[in-house]
């Protein structure tokens, strides 16, 4: 039985079928290309989570005002197969925008991404809090992962956690992005840096990249200029070479919650595993996630015979080869310092 005998035993006019019909493609149309409502180009943000049915993105974008037929939006939908394809996330859209607009961004997948600097010579804590601030991650949760040592592993460092190897540099982040996915993309930007001619250098120092990395971490957080890097750098291998405790200030403070400042004698007599004025030679690994220009330092080191340096009160530091000299620099810098 074919539809134009059911038609015709119902004594239903053909014409008024195909006018039926042609309506309800009009009316279709219309809904699907129709803004809630034009004038209004608010951003509205919503949240698309993992996993959730069609239905359930439809009832979100219609609670937020942004379809007025879920129905036709729900076929429509389907039409295009779109439902296997949305990508979950943080959506910026608008009431002005019409149901085909607003399915096409969820099919693209255009997540709304935060612009988030990290600097160089955070520490991982630093990062965590960062990027909690805007509600990216659980911070908790991601320093748990930062030192998780079969995830630290999975990602190709050998140390007990990620320190150092979160690259600072800034990146775009969404909230549909995980603290595992964040970390890791973290580290890989390392890896994209670190060449094999680097590798060769720390080998040829007779150092391990986790080592090279930890000076380099030292690097950072005691030279702010570009130009002094390799000559700190200098300092700390000509201490290394005569067994002289690398005393490096930022080290005794590492690892402090909510350190800012300024260090003190107390610090620097606290025994800690990271603290170089109570141990021999490197810490266990780095305190910071230091630059490629602190890398670079660590790996080709300046060729002077320097083994102390103090701060000029400006970003910069006074090197000296002997001790007399250095006590002279440290005098000289501290008067300085307290006339200003």
């Amino acid at each position: 039985m074919n539809i134009l005998k059911i038609l015709n035993e119902k004594k239903i006019p053909i014409a008024v079928c195909f006018s039926a019909l042609f309506l309800g493609v009009v009316i279709f149309i219309h809904f699907i290309r129709t803004p809630v409502n034009d004038k209004n180009t608010l951003t509205i943000t919503v949240q698309i989570p993992k996993g959730s049915s069609f239905s359930k993105i439809a009832d979100i974008l219609s609670n937020a005002g942004l379809i007025n037929h879920k129905f036709a939006f729900s076929l429509y939908a389907r039409m295009k197969d779109a439902p296997r394809h949305i990508r979950a996330g943080e959506y910026e859209l608008t009431s002005a925008m019409p149901p085909t607009v607003i399915l096409d961004k969820l099919i693209r997948g255009e997540i709304k991404g935060y612009r988030i600097p990290i600097p160089e010579g955070f520490d991982m804590r630093q990062v965590a809090y960062t990027l909690s601030q805007q509600k990216l991650i659980d911070e908790k949760k991601f320093l748990r992962l930062c030192a998780d040592k079969a995830f630290v592993s999975s990602l190709g460092v050998k140390s007990n956690t990620v320190e150092g190897f979160l690259f600072p540099e800034t990146y775009i982040l969404t909230k549909s992005m995980d603290e595992k996915e964040i970390i890791s993309l973290m580290v890989e930007q390392l890896w994209k840096k670190i060449t094999p001619e680097m590798k060769k250098r720390a080998e040829e120092l007779g150092f391990t990249l986790e080592q090279i990395m930890t000076i380099a971490s030292m690097i950072e957080k005691e030279a702010k200029v570009k130009q002094e890097k390799p000559l700190v750098a200098a300092v700390f291998y000509n201490r290394l070479k005569i067994s002289m405790r690398l005393q490096s200030d930022p080290t005794a403070v590492y690892g402090i919650s909510g350190f800012e400042g300024p260090i003190t004698r107390e610090h620097l007599r606290k025994i800690t595993p990271f603290n170089t004025y109570r141990i021999d030679g490197l810490p266990p690994g780095p305190i910071a996630n230091p630059g490629i220009d602190s890398i670079m330092a660590a790996l080709y080191p300046a060729s002077v015979p320097y083994l102390y340096f103090v701060s000029k009160n400006d970003g910069s530091h006074q090197f000296s080869r002997h001790l007399s000299h250095h006590n002279a620099a440290v005098a000289k810098f501290r008067v300085k310092s307290d006339e200003n």
